[in-house]
């Protein structure tokens, strides 16, 4: 007997680096389009006149920022385990993106109607990010010294808020929220960040509150570490964090029977 039209979703950790950060949001979008549709993958399409395969980012990611641990979620209508997709998407080879934990999060039918038996979780929404920015020793030796950068990182802390631009206008963000994490770490800055109701606090608008606009002209390098999802911070089982320095995306590249995965009974 034929089995049933489904419409399961997955949720993939990947990795975009080296001249991959050069490409923009919509780009990558098109870029995980075209990888699966070259792996063969029958992807559930959205409703209407002009329908569009259900791929969706939480988050998106500034041009120029390397992304360790980005999500997508994809929306799939050919029963597969997550460990056959992960395969699937390393064995693309696609340059500049690292294929991390693949997890199936959803199972529905095909006309969207959840299944009752699986504990399906919502779609990917952001909680917060964290960013690693290397600072040069040219800066720290020529422009500011890790002296003056404390004194500006001590500073926002005592006030408890950090002002900026956006738009040609002041505004300010509060410390810790959502400036969770605000520190420096010999040559690194670690910052943290809340998403919140209104407009997302950029880490380009944290150099500018703590007068260090000029890092990235200055060859500063700004990766995104981790990306937090609200279903992660209530699950008891959070993705691991691993060092600022680390590669989360890569933890279970080479093992995806690892994965956090609910595969189907």
């Amino acid at each position: 007997m034929a089995s049933r039209p489904i419409r399961d979703r997955f949720r993939v950790r990947f990795a975009k680096v080296g001249l991959l950060r050069w490409i923009g949001h919509r780009d990558l979008q098109r870029l995980w389009e075209r990888l699966l549709r070259r792996v063969g993958l029958p992807l559930a399409m959205t409703d209407g006149f002009h329908p569009k395969p259900r791929i969706g980012f939480p988050s998106a990611l500034a041009l120029g920022v390397e992304g360790l641990d980005e999500v997508v979620e994809i929306e799939v209508t050919r029963e597969l385990s997550a460990a056959e997709l992960h395969a699937a998407l390393v064995a693309d080879n696609q340059p500049g993106l690292e294929i991390g934990d693949v997890r199936l999060v959803a199972r529905a039918s095909a006309d969207g109607t959840p299944d009752p038996t699986f504990a399906n979780l919502a779609k990917a929404r952001l909680h917060s990010s964290e960013y690693d920015l290397e600072i040069p020793a040219a800066y720290l030796n020529n422009v500011r010294s890790a002296a003056q950068i404390d004194a500006a990182i001590d500073e926002a802390k005592s006030h408890g808020a950090i002002r900026f631009v956006r738009k040609q206008r002041e505004a300010t963000a509060g410390i810790p929220a959502p400036l969770a994490l605000l520190d420096r770490r010999d040559n690194r800055l670690a910052l943290r960040i809340v998403e919140d109701a209104g407009t997302s606090l950029k880490p380009t608008e944290v150099l500018d509150g703590i007068g260090l606009s000029d890092l990235i002209e200055h060859g500063g390098i700004l990766r995104r570490t981790r990306v937090i999802l609200v279903d992660e911070v209530v699950d008891p089982t959070p993705a691991p964090t691993g060092e600022l320095t680390a590669n989360p995306a890569a933890i279970h590249r080479n093992n995806p029977s690892d994965t956090l995965q609910q595969e189907r009974s």
